[in-house]
């Protein structure tokens, strides 16, 4: 079948494939778009959950406030003599109903003292009901003001750097952000599957965030789907090794708290639904990676085959993985240092520390994403020059530019002409061998 050739432009990547490429790539990502809009529908929150904050200790208004003074005095209740010591701070409301007013509240003095000082900005537990007193108690520190001078900093490099493509990486951040809160955290209280919560969660996150931030085009179509098929395999395997390692999802506090609030929540799921949602954002880095290697390397060698392209991609999919896998390494031994400091210090071997709930979770979550990564190398690699390379119509382009990726290998524009064999690596069979072209009722 003889291909109608265009001119090619270094910013649309249509010009790679054919038209049929396209609508089977079209229609692929469609289907996996409408099961996660059925899955939204069917696995929507409903609205109706009871409320939470008196079962988790949080009914407490959160009110601002001003330290005014502090001062190390005998504890309440106490006697000098008895040598118990605590910091009185005193402080002013600044919001809430009692903004204006003045009180005070007291902490122990132990290694855990924390350190007050005057103007510092706090926040208070506000119980209205309570004795005088204890109205008031210490919740935190102010932290407002350096979170957003961050996110401001954050946005601005990014913008530098991208432009408006930053700028358009923002905004799917914001909706992958309202997902998670809106959609994933909500349906999972609910009682819904975590797995199949994070599932369509990750679908949807990632069909919004790759193409709103790179672009409606083939090229991120096809790392669209290896995303999909790495996380396929990353989830199976969570599920699988979740279930032989017999985890409860009772290692942390957090759980048993959620459990006692809300009996109806899957804790077990929600160690695979995290593992499935913290491998997303590391697999859309490198499907895009992969799949702009190829369509690079084909773009300046247009003789190659598909065989060829993905030889030569694999090579840089395997530089990418050796420093992402060490990062996931990292990034999850930093997250558990303190609790890992802590039995190290309590003695326990290496074997015993590795076998609990706490820190086995981490390792399947760290070797189960480390896995999907390594296939969605090969996997995107592959998809991407097999796609790339069905009739690509660059190659009557590249011709007219001989000098700018060396000399290229003559390619046919009329239909029956006779294309000359393509050499792939040496001792290698042709490509073209092996997949024919597409059949003219294409």
């Amino acid at each position: 079948m003889a291909h109608s050739h265009h001119a090619h432009d270094h910013g649309d990547d249509r010009t790679l494939t054919t038209e049929r490429t396209r609508q089977l790539l079209t229609a692929v990502v469609l289907l996996v778009a409408l099961a996660a809009v059925v899955g939204m529908l069917v696995l929507r929150p409903d609205g109706d959950r009871p409320e939470l904050s008196e079962e988790l200790g949080l009914s407490a208004e959160i009110v601002d406030a001003t330290v005014s003074d502090q001062i190390e005095i005998p504890c309440a209740g106490t006697d000098v003599d008895a040598g118990i010591r605590c910091i009185d701070v005193t402080f002013e409301v600044t919001s809430g109903p009692t903004a204006g007013e003045n009180g005070s509240f007291q902490t122990s003095v132990n290694e855990a003292t924390i350190d007050f000082d005057t103007g510092d900005d706090i926040t208070l537990g506000y119980q209205e009901d309570a004795e005088p007193a204890f109205r008031y108690f210490f919740n935190d520190f102010q932290r407002r003001t350096p979170l957003l001078l961050l996110v401001v900093l954050f946005a601005i490099a990014v913008l530098a750097l991208g432009r408006f493509q930053g700028l358009r990486a923002l905004i799917a951040l914001g909706v992958t952000g309202v997902l998670v809160i809106g959609f994933m955290f909500p349906s999972t209280l609910d009682g819904n599957d975590p797995t199949a919560v994070a599932l369509v969660t990750a679908a949807v996150i990632a069909i919004v965030a790759l193409y709103l931030t790179h672009g409606v085009t083939e090229k991120i179509t096809v790392a669209l789907l290896g995303t999909f098929g790495a996380l396929a395999l990353t989830a199976l395997l969570a599920a699988v090794f979740s279930n032989l390692a017999r985890f409860t999802g009772f290692a942390s506090e957090d759980a048993f708290y959620l459990t006692v609030a809300s009996a109806q929540v899957d804790v077990k799921g929600l160690v695979l639904a995290g593992i499935i949602i913290g491998s997303l954002g590391v697999l859309d880095d490198v499907t895009v990676t992969q799949v702009s290697a190829v369509w690079q390397l084909h773009e300046a060698n247009p003789g190659y085959s598909a065989r060829r392209l993905y030889s030569s991609a694999v090579v840089i999919g395997r530089d990418h993985i050796a420093s992402t896998v060490n990062t996931l390494v990292l990034a999850y031994a930093g997250a558990s240092l303190p609790l890992l400091l802590v039995f190290t210090q309590g003695g326990r071997s290496l074997g015993a520390v590795a076998e609990g709930e706490v820190v086995g979770v981490e390792i399947v979550r760290t070797l189960v994403g480390s896995i999907g990564l390594v296939a969605a190398v090969p996997l995107t690699t592959g998809l991407a020059a097999f796609v790339v390379t069905r009739g690509s119509m660059i190659r009557p382009a590249a011709e007219a530019r001989p000098g700018r990726h060396g000399p290229l290998r003559a390619a046919p524009a009329q239909a029956g002409d006779a294309e000359p064999p393509e050499s792939g690596p040496a001792g290698s069979a042709s490509w073209d061998q092996f997949a024919p072209k597409d059949p003219d009722v294409w």
